[in-house]
This record gives C-alpha cells, structure tokens and sequence, in this order.
C-alpha cells in the first residue's frame, strides 16, 4: 500500500505520495562539478526526512565511492542514499548465472573492474588474456579503451561469451562539447559481429530493478527522477515505474512534447525542488498555478495531436519562444513549479 508521509515537507508535495526516489546525476544533481541549483538542499531536506534515494547512473567508468565523493564535495549530507551504476548491474547480471570466480573480460574504467570483483567474479583485462577463453565480457565506457579492446570484445562475442554492455548512450558530455559515449564503442563492435548485446543501463530495466531491491521498495512506492526522455524516463517506464522529468539538463519543453508513447513521463518540473510541490493534476482546479496549467496544456494538446497523426511544428525558434513565454528558461535552473502528473489507463500515456 502506498504510503504518505506526513513530514515537514508537506504531506500534499509529490515525494509524499511514494516511499523512496531514484535519481538520475548529471543534469539533475550536478552538471560536471557545478550542483544544479536548489538540488542539494532539496536531496538534504529528503534525507532529513528518511525519504530514501539511490542515485543510478549509466556512468559505468567510476566507481560507486569516487560518485559519493563526488556528492559530498557538492554538500549532499552523508545519510539517507546511496548510489549504484550500470557497471554494478552489468556484475550483477552475470553473478546471477555464473559460477564465483568465472573469468570475465573488463573492458572500461575501473567501475566495470570493481563491480565485477565486488560479486565474486573475476575481470581480466584485455592485455592480460594471452589467448584464453572467457564466459561473459563487460563493456563499459573508459577513456583509454583501445582498438585492441574493441577487437577483443568482437571475438569473444562471436565465440560465445556473454556480452553485456553497461549503456548504449551515444553521445558524452564534456566540458570541450560532445564525445562518443559508450553507445559509439558498441556500435563499432556490432558493425563487425553477428551478435545484440545484453543492455543494462537505462532504458532497459536492469538498473532500476538493482535500485530498487536497494531500498526493498514495491514499485508504487518508487519514483524515478531525470533529466532524459530516452533513458531516464523511458527506463522507469520499462520497469513499471512513475517518472518524473526535470528540465534542468537533456531533454526540453519541444523534446517532452514530441516524446513518443515509451518516453513520456507521470510527472514533469522545472527543477528537483518540484519534488517538495503539490503534483498538478490535468484536470485543472482553482488552485492550480498559471504556468503549470499552460505548461501542461501545451504538452498533452501535442501529445493528444501527434497520437492522431496531426503535424505539429517542429521549429526549434519557436518552441524556445514557447519556453520563454512559459517562464521555463528563467525557472528551470533555478526554482521549483508545480508538478504536472500523466495519466492514462495504462499508466504513462497523458498528462493529469
């Protein structure tokens, strides 16, 4: 049964309607070194509150201690989280179907080494090999990964071994602009197999799953926030989880509403604090606030004329108007609105 907390955040704010939170990092929490304004305080008012959240991130190259201290270095309070990686379920996939201390091919940043090691496997490195065989391979982003890596992992796939990778995200933000994340690797070792990968990380449900069994939460309970369409939100989607998008780091106002049927979010807020807020229902009440109305008006009316197979415009120009016309570039980086709920008979489908 889902429970309400009755706290000093309010038992009307939308974190009150679930027992625990799972939270996405780079674009919700931080961007590179630099917290996302207002995230810190609100993680810190959760955490006063015994409102669990683990952090889950794709990001398979750190290890789960250097993302904690990197949390702590921005101000998030010691208690009350805890984070897990696409490298601790690429581990945990495997530790479910082989033998303690199988030989597994590592191939990343020491995340995919640590994770591996830490549920009794045993990861080799590539150089290391000498010509032996392997069960499974792990493939997880790394800056020194080399041809030779690739190769490796191509020719164990194409002889049978297990391949899991730990996320296929494309592109790599960097404070030099945009680098080929891991998804860019797998797709190099694809060109040249026959063989699909096992995907762990976001959208598949596998990271979820692994947060969750964390905190022993039913999935009700559980609410999932973001700054993706195509991983955050289409992953707790995938897992049977409410969602909630934060317009604070990927995905804007003109990408949430062209967002197909598998992506679109319970829940959307300019900022993490919107966690502390009433949700805003579709069907609109007197107390509903101005912008979040519009706000959702916008985003259901498109949703409404796309699933009909209406043409929407599509000019970049204008949906940033829309944005400046919303308040949402002045608020997304740095306050809270109220919360707008999706809802459908399935559960994900328009916005309440």
């Amino acid at each position: 049964m889902r429970m309400k907390r009755e706290s000093a955040i309010g038992a009307e704010s939308l974190v009150a309607q679930y027992v625990a939170v799972i939270c996405d990092l780079d674009g919700v929490v931080y961007r590179g070194a630099t917290p996302v304004p207002g995230a810190v305080e609100t993680l810190n008012r959760l955490s006063a509150q015994d409102i669990p959240v683990v952090f889950a991130t794709n990001n398979a190259s750190r290890s789960p201690d250097a993302v904690v201290a990197h949390l702590h270095e921005l101000g998030v309070g010691p208690d009350g989280w805890t984070v897990v990686t696409s490298s601790q379920a690429a581990a945990a996939y495997l530790a479910a179907r082989l033998p303690e201390q199988t030989v597994v091919l590592a191939v990343g940043g020491p995340g995919v080494v640590q994770a591996l090691t830490d549920v009794g496997l045993v990861p080799v490195r590539a150089s290391e090999l000498a010509g032996a065989t392997v069960a499974a391979v792990v493939q997880g982003l790394g800056v020194d990964v080399t041809w030779t890596e690739l190769a490796e992992v191509g020719y164990h796939a194409e002889a049978g071994a297990t391949w899991v990778v730990t996320n296929l995200d494309i592109m790599l933000p960097t404070s030099r602009g945009r680098a080929p994340g891991n998804g860019a690797l797998v797709a190099a070792v694809q060109a040249a197999t026959t063989v699909i990968p096992h995907v762990v990380g976001k959208p598949g449900p596998n990271l979820f799953d692994l947060a969750r069994s964390t905190m022993g939460t039913e999935k009700a309970d559980t609410l999932v926030c973001g700054d993706r369409l195509d991983t955050d939100i289409e992953g707790a989607n995938a897992a049977g989880l409410d969602s909630l998008l934060v317009l604070t780091g990927a995905s804007d106002l003109k990408d949430l509403a062209f967002a197909a049927p598998s992506a679109r979010p319970t829940y959307v807020t300019t900022a993490l604090s919107g966690l502390l807020e009433p949700g805003v229902r579709l069907r609109a009440t007197p107390e509903d606030g101005v912008s979040g109305r519009s706000l959702r008006s916008v985003v259901t009316a498109t949703w409404a004329a796309l699933d009909a197979g209406q043409t929407v415009p599509e000019d970049t120009g204008m949906w940033r108007r829309l944005e400046r016309q919303l308040g949402l570039e002045r608020t997304r980086p740095t306050s809270s609105s109220p919360c707008i709920r999706s809802n459908d008979p399935g559960g994900r489908g328009t916005i309440r």
